[in-house]
């Protein structure tokens, strides 16, 4: 049979009533003692909270003797109320006596007093001024530079052993995969690369045909437009249209499987991802690039040649009779040599920032963006490296 108490106007039963909260108090030759007693828990604290507090205002004794033998039942509330006075009387110069604790109560005091001690008392601390913050940023895209190049290094390496394994085992790669990365990078690509190139070839060649109009020299828009077009910007435009067009693709797909832990579901079955994922895509950027920067090159002379007839009234024919002395195989194998090692670059930072994406939507945005920045950013650097390559073996 359940028996409910009777309660009181508090709200308390008339046996809670007895093990209410208590402090016993009293002061002798500089000798503040507390003497705890009752059920010092959650529902019971507030009854005492007003007393604690009166006592945390007294003064003039030396010492604080608190006795807690007789508290019969203590959990973190209770606990937090008695460091509340310790913490008090601590930072006035008080010396602080515990005794009559139980094992579970010291427990207690010691948990809550670490956690209380851990939290700052002045509020935030102030940003660090502007300077700081910069080199704080800089160095840490420093950092973020060697992970990327670490993590580059590692998929490529795994890359080619992972070829060289299959070959070495007889078990030949899988051509459907790489042709499939090669209709979808290269050929897909094919209308915008031929829009966009010679759209470009012919703003080149108009642009030059206009200022060299001044000096009677129209003729040499040809050289300009050739040797530009073929050691340039032919294989640099197609490459940032790749790097935007399948870059951001290549991260999408492996970001996504990321996100949905199928990169982990192929680590349990036994296959490598790198070897599933990245190898076929890499493989089609390579043949590709090369490949859609020929016609990327066909295209822009095309505009030039286009622009030239109409703004210089260069026939294509003496066109196509100047570029033949304006050019030859050494500015045609300039740019193309570029185009595999731009595919290997937008191929790698794909995959790497694919491989870094979280579980959140956001993550993968954030990595799309980063790998088309980056991509776009190291090719241009190549790029410039290679200018300077070929100005010193004078290519």
């Amino acid at each position: 049979m359940l028996t409910i108490g009777k309660r009181d106007a508090s709200g308390t039963t008339a046996g809670e009533a007895d093990h209410e909260p208590r402090v016993a108090t009293g002061e002798k030759d500089g000798v503040l003692g507390c003497a705890f007693s009752g059920i010092w828990t959650t529902r019971t604290v507030a009854l005492i909270d007003a007393e604690m507090r009166k006592i945390e205002k007294r003064s003039g004794f030396k010492t604080l003797a608190l006795d807690l033998s007789k508290i019969e039942k203590m959990d973190t509330a209770g606990a937090w109320l008695i460091d509340r006075l310790v913490s008090v009387f601590e930072k006035k110069g008080v010396q602080i006596s515990l005794q009559g604790q139980s094992e579970i109560a010291s427990i207690l005091l010691d948990a809550v007093g670490e956690a209380v001690r851990r939290e700052p008392e002045s509020g935030p601390a102030r940003p660090p001024n502007i300077v700081i913050r910069a080199l704080e940023a800089v160095g840490r895209r420093v950092y973020e530079m060697r992970d990327d190049f670490l993590a580059s290094m590692n998929i490529l390496g795994a890359t080619i052993r992972g070829a060289q394994m299959k070959l070495g085992r007889g078990h030949a790669v899988n051509p459907a995969a790489i042709f499939n990365q090669i209709d979808r990078m290269g050929v897909g690509a094919i209308p915008v690369v031929v829009l966009m190139s010679a759209i470009v070839g012919a703003i080149v060649a108009q642009q030059g045909a206009y200022q060299l109009s001044y000096f009677g020299a129209d003729i040499f828009v040809v050289d300009l437009v050739g040797v530009l077009i073929l050691r340039e910007l032919g294989v640099l435009m197609t490459a940032i249209m790749i790097a935007g067009r399948s870059g951001s693709a290549i991260t999408a797909e492996i970001g996504s499987m990321k996100m949905r832990e199928e990169v982990d579901a192929l680590k349990v079955i036994g296959l490598n991802p790198i070897g599933v994922l990245v190898f076929p895509r890499l493989v089609a950027l390579v043949i590709a690039l090369p490949c859609l920067t020929i016609i990327a090159n066909f295209a822009a002379l095309g505009g030039g040649i286009l622009a030239a007839w109409l703004y210089s009234d260069i026939a294509p024919a003496a066109f196509i009779d100047r570029l033949r002395v304006a050019i030859d195989l050494s500015t045609i194998f300039a740019g193309l040599i570029k185009a595999p090692f731009m595919a290997m670059i937008i191929g790698t930072i794909a995959s790497v920032e694919g491989m870094k994406v979280g579980g959140s939507a956001e993550s993968l945005g954030q990595h799309v963006t980063a790998s088309v920045v980056k991509s776009i950013f190291v090719v241009i650097i190549l790029d410039g490296l290679f200018a300077i390559f070929y100005a010193a073996i004078e290519f």
